[in-house]
């Protein structure tokens, strides 16, 4: 069943789109809801879609040998992934699961990729955001060569804050559980330093979201750092 235009332009990827452009591309996009801890997308054979998170939270995780989970990255609300296939018809890098309740559009490859390769404003956006992921992926690694668990995690939300110095609100945070699979600690150390960081007052929980004190979390980073042997 086609979506309105209206949700499209809720995504930011899509604004600089003509409105009939925008119209032509609603009469084949759909929603898929999934529910928690669903696979969205499997790692394997190229997405036929670009997939835009419409609402509810995503986390792109890969398995070891030993069949450990690592994550790499969250995707929010009015994000989108599934665009390196897209650009390459490659196959799928990595799983992509629901970490809540989610929504996704779906728009079918062979009608976004003309558009994305046809408009510059788009293609310049898909590139900058491939770039931003790359970085992270690589502000990623560096994080896990960290010793020390209270660094490792006071990196962990440097990066999900992008570094922000005041306090800053993480929407709809990660679980515990999330977190630890992305720094490679246990959910019980990392719920153990979340104590530590809220009697230091660097982080406090508000329902669902979490707001940072980005000053305090770097004075810990850097102490912790110095604590290394």
């Amino acid at each position: 069943m086609p979506v309105h235009t209206v949700l499209l332009q809720q995504f930011p990827l899509l604004k600089p789109l003509a409105p009939e452009v925008l119209e032509r591309l609603a009469q084949h996009a759909s929603v898929r809801p999934f529910a928690r801890r669903e696979m969205v997308l499997t790692k394997g054979p190229a997405p036929q879609h670009l997939c835009l998170l419409l609402e509810g939270s995503l986390q792109a995780v890969d398995f070891t040998l030993e069949g450990r989970e690592v994550g790499l990255y969250f995707i929010n609300p009015g994000d989108y992934f599934a665009e390196l296939s897209l650009i390459d018809g490659q196959p799928q890098t990595e799983f992509v699961i629901a970490t809540s309740p989610t929504q996704v559009v779906l728009l079918p490859a062979a009608e976004i990729r003309p558009v994305m390769f046809g408009t510059p404003a788009l293609a310049e956006a898909v590139s900058y955001r491939l770039a931003q992921r790359i970085r992270a992926q690589i502000s990623q690694r560096q994080l896990l060569s960290l010793s020390n668990p209270l660094q490792r995690i006071a990196a962990q939300l440097q990066i999900l804050t992008a570094g922000g110095t005041q306090n800053i609100r993480i929407l709809k945070a990660p679980t515990h559980q999330e977190l630890a699979i992305m720094v490679n600690l246990t959910r019980e150390t990392v719920t153990r330093t979340f104590q530590v960081l809220q009697a230091q007052g660097v982080l406090k929980r508000q329902g669902e979201d979490l707001v940072v004190d980005g000053e305090k979390l770097d004075q810990v980073a850097v102490k912790a750092g110095g604590t290394e042997k």
